[in-house]
């Protein structure tokens, strides 16, 4: 029996003879694949249609696993919305060169007496629904975000006037607020808010305690169906210049497989989390963490389902409080952080360059071609995944790129286009904020500058590299440590009174000018060559 349709469209969104009375049009941005999105949950199957689109701007450089992640997961929840008997309106690639172009489409086709969309997660997106909307004279209605915990307004209104914010006092006020990880009384689960100290075993203690390793690799292809497929020859064929490879897409690209990789991660690999999170092994480059950052930010996943999931793990004794903590201070801590600073500081915030950094990006970032072993093997891998852990991005390539000078929009630009869960809300405060210290401060109390010895500790990289990690100057010398100490001589004055550096400010300057003269010189070789 053929199901009755009241939608007056068809399941692939086509037009049937009838009437069409004006309904409101509801804007689904690419990030925004939820189900419980607030702009389709104001709507009406039998009287509303749904705008999605593809970018088709040939100019942009993003990964080709990244979009083709991104195109496949849209293309699915749109299959999702019609099999629901929503009504699309679908521009993929080639259809419309871009947004703006696609609502003009639309509203020439269909009548609206609205434009319907949840707060978009990133401000460009914002500045241009909102032109779209006045340009086309369509009255706009904006929807609150779903996709995170803390109301957008609520963070601006708790952040006025402040001259810095501190993530644990949010994250703090956020597990309060939400009842997540307290005991009977209220507090905190364990007697503490942040088990953080007890989650940075080195190398030495993985290979002293015969750590596990991940038996399977998490980034290993996924079956695909042929929508994935279609996704993937099409992203290799609208931007054949692009780098990666659209082909080994890894990723979820629906809910059910993205709540199936939750699941993985919270059975295999978060009782490990916790002690080897700051870990970086040659061999083993996703190590424990949850790969969940990319079906999370597109929408398939929701905060609090991931945060839900991880403590139901401590509560049955699957996984340590340790572990458990760490990764939900990552949802409703430092990814509620992120994005409420992004919203206070934009549009502004893109700009930011305190340190003066005018140094341009390498190539190497593209190719991985340098003999610094540790940049090598995260590029590659970046190249390779279109995915990184967090500390091999703040610690390998966002120390490198504070260290030489790199310019900041440069870097932020770079680390955009190469992550799968990379958004420009993501982006801006984690590299300009945190990794690069561009803001001045306001996101962290000190630079996240390190030498040589931090990579030693950490990782197994320095094994058979080109440079030595113990030599300060001289050949063979590794750049980390030139860098370092020319950082500390180029900002002495900045960091000369922060509590947190002062002491390196303080052993630098006393060290013989001989001494000095001669760091300066090889760091100035170095970035030269």
């Amino acid at each position: 029996t053929q199901q009755k349709n009241p939608s007056g469209f068809d399941r692939k969104g086509f037009l049937l003879p009838r009437i069409l009375m004006a309904g409101k049009t509801l804007l689904i941005l690419g990030d925004q694949l939820s189900h419980w999105n607030s702009a389709l949950r104001a709507g009406e199957k039998d009287l509303d249609v749904v705008l999605m689109v593809e970018s088709s701007d040939p100019t942009s450089r993003h990964h080709k696993i990244k979009r083709a992640f991104q195109i496949s997961a849209m293309r699915h929840f749109a299959e999702e919305l019609r099999e629901k008997w929503w009504t699309i309106d679908y521009h993929s690639l080639g259809e419309s060169a871009n947004l703006a172009s696609a609502a003009q489409k639309h509203f020439a086709r269909f009548q609206t007496s609205s434009l319907v969309v949840m707060e978009p997660n990133n401000f460009s997106e914002q500045v241009l629904v909102e032109q779209i909307a006045r340009e086309n004279t369509i009255p706009l209605e904006v929807s609150p975000t779903c996709h995170f915990v803390v109301p957008r307004a609520e963070f601006l209104r708790s952040a006025q006037g402040k001259k810095r914010l501190l993530m644990e006092q949010h994250y703090r006020t956020t597990r309060q607020k939400l009842g997540v990880l307290l005991d009977h009384d209220g507090e905190p689960e364990g007697g503490a808010w942040n088990f953080d100290a007890e989650n940075r075993k080195t190398i030495s203690d993985w290979k002293k305690e015969g750590a596990p390793r991940p038996s399977v690799s998490a980034t290993k292809k996924r079956a695909r169906d042929e929508i994935t497929q279609k996704a993937i020859s099409d992203v290799e064929e609208f931007f054949p210049h692009a780098i990666g490879r659209a082909e080994d897409c890894w990723l979820p690209v629906t809910r059910a497989e993205a709540l199936e990789s939750l699941a993985s991660f919270i059975q295999e690999r978060l009782p490990h989390f916790g002690d080897y999170q700051d870990l970086m092994l040659q061999d083993s480059p996703t190590m424990f963490h949850s790969l969940i950052s990319g079906p999370l930010n597109l929408g398939l996943l929701s905060p609090m389902e991931c945060v839900e999931a991880a403590e139901k793990a401590y509560r049955n004794g699957v996984a340590p409080l340790a572990a458990v903590e760490g990764f939900i201070r990552q949802i409703i801590g430092w990814r509620e952080f992120v994005n409420g600073v992004y919203w206070l500081k934009m549009p502004d915030y893109l700009s930011s360059n305190t340190l003066n950094a005018t140094r341009p990006l390498p190539d190497f970032f593209y190719t991985a071609k340098t003999d610094m072993q540790c940049l090598s093997l995260t590029i590659t891998e970046a190249i390779d995944t279109s995915y990184n852990h967090h500390i091999q991005r703040l610690m390998i390539l966002g120390n490198f790129l504070l260290l030489a000078g790199i310019d900041p929009r440069q870097s932020h630009d770079w680390f955009l286009e190469m992550y799968i869960d990379a958004h420009e809300w993501v982006m801006a405060a984690n590299v300009l904020g945190m990794a690069l210290h561009a803001d001045g401060g306001f996101m962290a109390t000190k630079p996240y500058a390190a030498s040589a010895a931090y990579i030693s500790k950490m990782s197994n990289y320095c094994s058979g590299c080109h440079f030595d990690p113990k030599k300060k100057t001289g050949p063979g010398a590794c750049p980390y440590n030139l860098l370092y100490w020319d950082f500390y001589d180029r900002h002495g004055k900045r960091f000369a009174s922060n509590p947190r550096t002062s002491m390196m400010v303080s052993s630098w300057n006393k060290r013989p000018e001989s001494e000095k003269a001669i760091i300066r010189s090889e760091a100035a070789a170095f970035l030269e060559n």
